[in-house]
């Protein structure tokens, strides 16, 4: 998977995307740098952008802050029931693309760690499921949705609930140390999706499983849109194909691997996600999305030691 280039300009995307335009080349390290920072440059406005009254937003053009909507990605993902209970601001503050806490099919007592954890609502709903005899942590790099995790775990009045302050590259727990890990459109914004999948296979105990769930694409994109450094940081350009996370999964040492497709974006979805980053090559852009792009559910476990 390409990573995009850092650009002079601003970011654009597209199958002839930056042709005429002055390109600076960065080491891989440098650029991987750049989609960090973007990353949790975006995603601190877009809490920030929620909290004043703005719909949530991921992927599409109201990711951008003083723009409300909301995008096709993030939409319709908790039901009323699973939504009682839970601080408002929690669900203002998601930013995902499906539900891994009712994947992952949690139990009482069980310890779950959901990577790139946002506002908190999925470790919420986690640790009602897994109640006061389990734990749930939440591991986020975002100052601002920490901030606004926090406050969430306060208004609900969580006493078994952790946010950690880190990188998924890199979780700061031990190893063997989790039951189960969960995580909400965040590991395709990795540069790195092969160290977050073996960090996750090091903090899973033996028997232990994953739950997540991730935009996968269903071909390959054009170079173009790979390397926009706002289609990465809005869930598209980074976004694995499917035989590629298997193999990504297995690499690390996970087994009973399973991606369950939950929703394909038409052409409609694609003019939301490509809006206000792709100038000339919008037509373009939408036509290469379209139909290319699901949400899924993504699961595997660890295996038992022998």
């Amino acid at each position: 998977m390409a990573n995009p280039t850092v650009e002079s300009e601003k970011s654009c995307c597209g199958p002839s995307c930056c042709e005429g335009t002055s390109t600076k080349k960065a080491s891989v390290d440098t650029v991987n740098e750049a989609v960090r920072e973007r990353v949790k440059e975006r995603y601190g406005q877009a809490v920030k952008a929620v909290m004043k009254g703005s719909k949530p937003s991921c992927c599409g053009s109201s990711a951008s802050p003083g723009i409300v909507g909301t995008d096709p990605i993030t939409r319709d993902l908790y039901d009323a029931e699973q939504a009682g209970g839970i601080p408002e601001d929690a669900l203002l503050a998601s930013f995902g693309c499906g539900n891994p806490t009712a994947l992952a099919e949690l139990k009482p007592g069980e310890t779950v760690l959901d990577l790139g954890s946002g506002g908190g609502i999925d470790v919420l709903l986690s640790a009602k499921r897994v109640g006061p005899t389990g734990k749930a942590y939440g591991l986020d790099m975002t100052d601002e949705m920490l901030h606004v995790a926090m406050k969430n775990k306060a208004k609900a009045g969580a006493t078994n609930v952790e946010f950690l302050k880190g990188h998924i590259e890199a979780i700061p727990l031990p190893a063997s140390s989790v039951d189960v890990i969960i995580s909400n459109c965040v590991i395709n914004l990795s540069t790195d999706k092969d160290k977050v999948l073996r960090e996750a296979f090091r903090v899973l105990r033996p028997g232990g499983r994953m739950a997540v769930s991730d935009i996968v694409v269903r071909r390959e994109l054009p170079e173009g849109v790979k390397r926009s450094m706002e289609l990465w940081s809005g869930c598209i350009a980074g976004a694995l194909l499917e035989s590629e996370y298997v193999g990504k999964l297995q690499a690390a040492g996970f087994a009973d691997i399973e991606i369950e497709p939950t929703r394909v974006y038409t052409k409609e979805d694609a003019s939301e996600m490509a809006s206000g980053c792709c100038g000339g090559e919008a037509e373009a852009t939408i036509k290469a999305l379209d139909g290319a792009v699901m949400s899924a559910f993504i699961r595997a476990k660890k295996p038992s030691r022998s």
